[in-house]
């Protein structure tokens, strides 16, 4: 029979969340926690910590993934894509067990709800439900789960049509800042994120000796009849390349009110986080720093996609630019991963979520203060890509290139005018921050599309043209 690890390793490598790709993986161990479920009861249910190695030169040689497990005495119905593998479980004295991802077993699930429900403990696992002001939200015990495709980094339930569940996948020690940020502001009683329902905080031993701890997950109230704001603006796109001969602002579909609003939304959650968590001061010489780091990124990008070498000099001047701006700017704590996948509309506006920002960084890096320009850095390149994401479809028709252009220009300057209204500073007024902090963004979609979607390079590429262009004048 294989091992137990060679088949965690094989399950584990055809999964979305297991980000170890690109380099050879070998799964080296896995820990247990404490059983969820009682003794005696099948599915047994406990908690998996995965330990692998990360590619070379990793800052953290070793990476723990939390992998939920349920063990059967027999295998399930329809639980197959699931299937963890099978072996003799000794914690369960010598049986022959099927073991499956719990998260997708929906007779295991309820241990979870159960335990964020009523603050459940166990060895080394604590579970702390959330009320938040005014806004208690009372989960059905015996409400069914439903797994989320959506989900990359990790694993979403839906309980019901009430709660939602974020099971974090690759573990580190310390606070996660989604669940740090966002329970701040649900304590603040802000209604512009899902409230946080409990969260769920765990211990698992240290490779090399000593034990770690962090958040495990995270329960928010789920937003039933909710739209994602990718699939409303590119909604609103098509409805304008359907339209042969009308302006963006002529379209039944026009997205900029809605760009307006979302921009106000901004502004008032980045005040919330400000109030909340503080702010700082970035002193000149650390943006020297910034532009440097900025920097070494063209240069890393640039070698490693020719195509970006012409557009080189223009976004370098961005960075010059910065490291010369000579005044201190404050920060705050941020989304860090702003762009229209980010929030959701409902019917009662426009909310924020996944506040852990970007999963590639470290957690250090995730919980460290920064200019809201960055935010809205990404918000200004997330609705480029919404109106030339559609043009795959309409190659060479430069019609269609001109009215894609107009589309994100149009959202753009709603979305910065929303902002401007509701903080009193307008992003736009902040060039040389806004200037930088595009182009690295930039600088960044150029590299991932290179190595993940080349269809989608032009994309970056005629955005770093522009700025380019734009840096020249």
């Amino acid at each position: 029979m294989t091992s137990h690890l060679d088949q965690v390793q094989s399950f584990c490598a055809n999964q979305r969340w297991f980000s170890e790709k690109g380099h050879d993986v070998h799964v080296d161990a896995m820990a247990t926690s404490a059983w969820l479920s009682d003794e005696g009861v099948w599915p047994a249910v406990r908690i998996g910590f995965v330990y692998c190695a990360g590619p070379p030169g990793a800052e953290n040689a070793i990476r723990v993934y939390q992998l939920p497990l349920s063990y059967h005495q027999s295998p399930p119905d329809n639980m197959g894509h699931a299937l963890v593998g099978d072996w003799v479980e000794q914690d369960l004295d010598d049986t022959r067990v099927w073991v499956y991802d719990a998260l997708h077993d929906k007779e295991a699930t309820p241990y979870w709800l159960d335990a964020l429900t009523h603050g459940r403990t166990r060895d080394g696992l604590e579970f702390h439900p959330v009320h938040a002001p005014e806004r208690t939200i009372v989960v059905p015990e015996d409400a069914q789960s439903l797994v989320l495709t959506v989900e990359q980094s990790n694993t979403s339930l839906v309980f019901g049509d009430t709660a939602l569940l974020k099971v974090f996948r690759r573990l580190e020690p310390g606070s996660n800042p989604g669940v740090e940020i966002e329970s701040a502001l649900t304590e603040a009683g802000s209604e512009l994120v899902p409230a946080v329902l409990g969260t769920a905080r765990g211990s698992w031993p240290r490779a090399g000796g000593g034990t770690d701890s962090g958040d495990l997950a995270m329960m928010t109230a789920f937003q039933k009849n909710a739209t994602d704001g990718w699939s409303y603006a590119t909604t609103s796109v098509r409805d304008l390349y359907a339209e042969a001969d009308l302006h963006a602002e002529e379209v039944g579909g026009d997205f900029a009110g809605e760009s307006h609003r979302l921009g106000a939304a901004t502004a008032q959650v980045h005040a919330e986080l400000a109030k909340a968590l503080g702010t700082d001061v970035w002193e000149p010489a650390l943006m020297v720093e910034h532009a440097a780091a900025m920097k070494r990124r063209l240069d890393k990008a640039a070698a490693a996609v020719p195509q970006l070498e012409p557009y080189a000099d223009g976004l370098c001047r961005a960075f010059e630019a910065l490291a010369e701006y000579g005044q201190p700017v404050t920060v705050q704590r941020i989304h860090g991963d702003f762009h229209l996948g980010q929030v959701l509309r409902t019917i009662d506006g426009w909310k924020l979520i996944d506040f852990e920002g970007e999963p590639a960084k470290s957690l250090i890096e995730r919980r460290a203060l920064d200019t809201p320009i960055k935010d809205i850095a990404g918000m200004l390149r997330s609705f480029d890509y919404a109106a030339r994401s559609l043009l795959a479809d309409h190659q060479g028709d430069q019609q269609i290139a001109y009215r894609a252009a107009e589309w994100a220009n149009r959202n753009r300057k709603a979305f910065c005018d929303g902002y401007a209204e509701v903080s009193g500073t307008d992003p736009r007024d902040q060039a040389v921050l806004l200037s930088a902090f595009l182009a690295d963004k930039v600088i960044y979609e150029t590299l991932y599309e290179a190595r993940n979607r080349p269809t989608w390079l032009p994309i970056p590429l005629a955005a770093a043209a522009q700025l380019s262009a734009s840096a020249d004048d």
